[in-house]
């Protein structure tokens, strides 16, 4: 299984994403690669149809879709959580996107 974290130099919120996929991959148990993808400027954000930093995929699916994830730029993306809005997905949206490539 390939986990990327694509994000952009600066970004708050890019160890934060790192830490709680590696808590959740250790969880289930599962070998994973985890990849870091910095994307450094418009042309590659269009190019990798990044929606924002951090964006988490498993073998290549975004593992918290939006229908507001049309727009690839270089900036910090939201996500709704249990708590409300954070700048990481919940670890339980991180397991679902996982457990479903897996499956």
């Amino acid at each position: 299984m390939k986990i990327e974290i694509l994000y952009f130099e600066g970004c708050p919120n890019h160890e934060p994403a790192d830490r709680a996929i590696r808590e959740v991959v250790s969880e289930i148990g599962i070998d994973a690669e985890i990849v870091h993808v910095d994307v450094t400027d418009e042309a590659t954000a269009q190019k990798v149809k990044f929606p924002g930093s951090p964006t988490i995929r498993v073998d290549g699916e975004d593992a918290s879709p939006s229908e507001e994830d049309d727009q690839y730029s270089l900036r910090c993306r939201v996500y709704q959580t249990s708590s409300g809005l954070a700048g990481v997905p919940d670890k339980e949206a991180i397991r679902e996107a996982i457990l479903k490539a897996k499956a």
